[in-house]
């Protein structure tokens, strides 16, 4: 098929910067526009963006000029959003009513009852919102949305969890890296020896986001998991890659062995499993007693896998593993393109 037109939001900082490596030379996609603050527009990218990943700019998008944010101005029928939540919690409407597909790294609509917050190959059948968002809002377009990107890697582990033995309620504690706060992100002199234990508005997200992509969809949305979540989240001076250190409590007791194996056998449903951005294996479980560990694993199956290890019997609980997601791949950009693929293979775009 010819490729889809798509632009990216917010496309000079950490993740839109992402977004850019990743949708190079992407199969279905093709980048023709690049929006950024009113700063920048008019000047080229390569001009205006402090390019900060190890992956070279990608050579197309040197010359772009940089456009405002806003549907008129430019041609395409996905937009990658990378906004700060403020921003796009007025501008996504703006381009969804305007008939285009909005994919959004923002939490500015995760909570809305018709918005979609999707990790593929957990609920891909939550995409069925879109119809009655389209509905409901008299929107041509829609708007998707990947979870925080503390929730990703601990949601797909819980989801495999949840499918075996079922699941009661869960303790968890991040150690997050540094580029989930953005770029120049947290002061050096604030993290340079240290280890801040509180990120705004993150434990929330993590206590409430898994139980809407655990949860069931129904007539009227999607009905919350019954399961209960307790959450720390610590800024840790790491570049990339979130761990999570997880206690659960089952339905139905299972060894560390049970656990392992559902988790190395778990897969994506198959409306997500062939999709170019799918993780590929969806988990690896490492049998090492110090891993995962994200300067070590965090590139696993392209930064999309989602690794587990050091699962062992729980005192309090039954079970306690650690996980490890790239937090800027499959937390971040990696997830959006991985919904709009899931949107474009559902007939929905």
């Amino acid at each position: 098929m010819s490729k889809i037109p798509v632009a990216i939001l917010g496309a000079t900082g950490s993740v839109g910067q992402r977004f850019l490596s990743l949708l190079e030379n992407h199969p279905w996609f093709e980048v023709v526009a690049l929006a950024a603050s009113d700063r920048s527009v008019g000047q080229k990218y390569a001009s205006a963006c402090r390019w900060i990943l190890a992956e070279p700019m990608p050579e197309f998008a040197r010359e772009m000029v940089l456009t405002a944010a806003a549907p008129e101005v430019f041609e395409a029928k996905i937009v990658f959003s990378a906004l700060p939540t403020e921003q796009a919690r007025e501008i996504e409407p703006q381009f969804a009513s305007a008939g285009v597909a909005v994919c959004s790294n923002a939490a500015a609509f995760r909570r809305e009852a018709d918005v979609p917050l999707l990790l593929p190959e957990v609920n891909p059948d939550h995409i069925a919102l879109v119809r009655h968002q389209r509905e409901k809002r008299g929107w041509r377009g829609c708007i998707l949305t990947n979870p925080n990107c503390t929730s990703t890697g601990l949601t797909v582990a819980l989801k495999a969890l949840q499918d075996a033995f079922g699941l009661k309620k869960a303790f968890v504690v991040s150690l997050q890296a540094l580029s989930g706060a953005g770029y120049p992100g947290v002061s050096s002199l604030d993290m340079i020896d240290n280890v801040i234990p509180n990120i705004g508005g993150e434990e929330e997200k993590v206590e409430w986001e898994p139980r809407k992509m655990l949860g069931a969809l129904g007539a009227d949305g999607v009905e919350l998991a019954d399961l209960r979540l307790s959450a720390h989240t610590n800024r840790v001076a790491v570049i990339d890659g979130h761990i999570v250190c997880v206690s659960v409590e089952l339905a139905r007791q299972a060894t560390p062995a049970e656990a392992a194996q559902a988790f190395a056998a778990y897969q994506a449903p198959l409306a997500a499993r062939n999709l170019p951005s799918a993780p590929r294996p969806v988990m690896v479980v490492r049998e090492e007693s110090d891993r995962p560990q994200p300067r070590l694993d965090r590139l696993t199956g392209k930064g999309m896998t989602t690794l587990v290890g050091r699962i062992r019997p729980d005192p309090l609980l039954h079970l306690k593993f650690v996980t490890l997601s790239h937090n800027t791949i499959r937390g971040a950009a990696g997830g959006s393109i991985f919904n709009a693929e899931l949107l474009v293979q559902a007939g929905l775009l």
